[in-house]
């Protein structure tokens, strides 16, 4: 009673005094001690049992691999098979869990072996713990045989298969699974309607977003703090400003993670400011925060231009509240400072830092490099990322584009030349959008489109008139050697105008336009889109691969700093 009711100590004392101490009684301190983080004294009360059942074991299994101590949950486990004690469906789905958290597919592999022997692998947990393992580790196909093989499926099978495809980033086969689950007169939970929010957002099917939240609301699900977070991400990845806040604002006890989220959504709109008076606002409400929340706002400086207010986050994450940075916060930091122009100083932070640098860090710094036109920096930045990693496309790119840009056409050359040597493939440019609940793409060269021709013309009108208002094509932009002519054409036709112009042609006037790209927006798009959202009187909202832009009366939220 006194476990469950949080008052540790009192437990404690209680067991101290027992004459006799059961298996029950130990098996009951020990998830006392678990479920308040404490393995230390979990795992020296587990040593001094002198006799554990098949329950302390699977106590002990189930909270390492829950709070993420998959490597130790793994060794439990090791030991367990070694003194012969045979593991139930409880234990075997906790170390499934630990297999998919660590990504140990080797190990996952060798468990399902087990399981097959075992006569587990029709049993609803270990199924779908089995499945949840195989996707996690990236092995998506593997993970569907197991859950279609299942004779009876139920909810947490299909939560599975829809959380499975949505992490691998198959978010349309998510809502597909979402509505043959409905179909199938499965009721979804929180945890499926977290999976179907988030896909929203991948998509930016506001629509469907909107629609799957009425369907949260009336299930009772929109209550839970994740459905509500996933809720935040997906409005304001959909470019929603009014309805993130709103959604926010009807919650009456948000805790940190609820927070973090809204101060993540205010940092990919630009809103800096915003960010930061949330976040003080948080501290005067007695909310501690937590590595999450300073990597949103540190992220929100580095997108607002606010370089000495991110410098006195980092600074007040170690030193008030003794967070210990990852490696992605000084990815930040090297963002903040590098967009800033303070490059030298950004590239200090990565060498002098005690963690190992990854491939993002290190192109973080390049494009910075880009940005400031830094040819020689560049340079040495691409090396260290290609001795990561050989087949990285974007620093090839990058480096390639740094060139370009000071007209070294031979060095733009070679780094091509180097590319198709090691047979590195540039990711393409898309765009798309949603109307009518149907998303429209639109790929670099493809004239697939049914509406193209009509597109095409658009193109032509709108670039007369944008010129008529000064409007001059940017051929710096266009990364190739070749005549003016062709330049202005490639220009013309990049996927977010096309989109653009398509969006115009079809959205009925006065409507917000929203278009997503999976790459940052290109100096001369920005430029168009001022003058487009300008002659069409229209808000044109713009999502690329770190921001939004909100294109207004000729101006972008952004103010330029992207």
């Amino acid at each position: 009673m006194y476990s469950k009711f949080g008052e540790l100590d009192t437990a404690i004392s209680l067991f101290k005094v027992m004459p006799r101490k059961n298996i029950m009684s130990s098996n009951i301190l020990i998830n006392a001690f678990i479920q308040n983080g404490d393995f230390v004294n979990a795992r020296k009360l587990f040593d001094e049992m002198p006799e554990k059942k098949l329950e302390t074991w699977n106590a002990m299994v189930t909270g390492l691999t829950q709070f993420e101590f998959n490597e130790e949950g793994m060794i439990l486990f090791c030991q367990m098979h070694e003194i012969g004690l045979q593991p139930d469906q409880f234990t075997l789905g906790s170390v499934l869990r630990g297999c998919a958290g660590s990504k140990e597919l080797k190990l996952g592999q060798q468990i399902h072996s087990f399981v097959m022997k075992s006569g587990f692998e029709y049993h609803l947990v270990v199924g779908s713990s089995l499945a949840h393992m195989y996707m996690k580790c990236g092995k998506m196909r593997e993970g569907e045989r197991i859950i279609q093989a299942m004779p009876v499926q139920n909810v947490v099978a299909c939560n599975t298969l829809i959380a499975g495809r949505a992490q691998n980033g198959f978010s349309e086969g998510a809502l597909d699974q979402y509505s043959l689950m409905k179909m199938a007169g499965f009721r979804p939970d929180k945890i499926t309607f977290v999976s179907v929010i988030s896909s929203c957002s991948e998509l930016a099917t506001l629509g469907q977003g909107q629609q799957i939240h009425a369907e949260a609301i009336k299930s009772g699900a929109d209550s839970a703090v994740s459905v509500r977070s996933s809720l935040i991400s997906m409005y304001s990845r959909c470019g929603c400003l009014e309805d993130f806040v709103k959604v926010f604002s009807e919650i009456k006890d948000a805790d940190v993670v609820l927070w973090s989220s809204m101060i993540a959504a205010y940092g990919f709109h630009g809103k800096g400011h915003e960010a930061i008076d949330l976040f003080e606002r948080m501290e005067r409400e007695g909310l501690e925060p937590n590595d999450v929340t300073f990597l949103s706002l540190l992220y929100a400086c580095s997108h607002s231009g606010l370089k000495e207010k991110g410098v006195e986050v980092f600074d007040l994450m170690v030193d008030k509240y003794g967070l210990k940075p990852r490696l992605e916060h000084y990815t930040c930091m090297v963002d903040l400072l590098g967009r800033s122009g303070c490059l030298e100083e950004a590239n200090n932070l990565i060498q002098s830092m005690p963690i190992k640098t990854d491939a993002i860090i290190w192109k973080t710094l390049l494009s910075a490099c880009k940005i400031h036109k830094n040819t020689e920096m560049a340079t040495r930045v691409a090396e260290n990322i290609i001795q990561i990693d050989p087949q990285d496309s974007a620093a090839h790119v990058l480096l390639s584009n740094i060139h370009a840009s000071a007209k070294r056409w031979g060095d733009v050359s070679d780094v091509r030349k180097a590319m198709r040597v090691k047979k590195v493939k540039k990711e393409p440019g898309i765009s798309w959008l949603e109307v009518k609940n149907e998303v429209h793409q639109f790929r670099m060269g493809d004239k697939s489109h049914p509406k193209w021709l009509e597109i095409d013309g658009y193109l032509k009108e709108l670039s007369s008139d944008m010129k008529k208002m000064g409007y001059l094509p940017d051929i710096d932009s266009v990364l190739h050697d070749m005549e003016i002519e062709e330049k202005e054409y490639s220009l013309a036709h990049h996927t977010e105008k096309i989109a653009i112009a398509f969006a115009l042609l079809t959205i009925p006037s006065g409507a917000p336009i929203r278009v997503m790209k999976n790459l940052r927006v290109c100096d001369d798009c920005h430029v168009a889109i001022k003058f487009i959202s300008k002659i069409s009187d229209r808000e044109i909202i713009v999502r690329d691969a770190s921001r939004f832009h909100h294109f207004k009366d000729g101006k972008c939220s952004c103010g330029d700093y992207w």
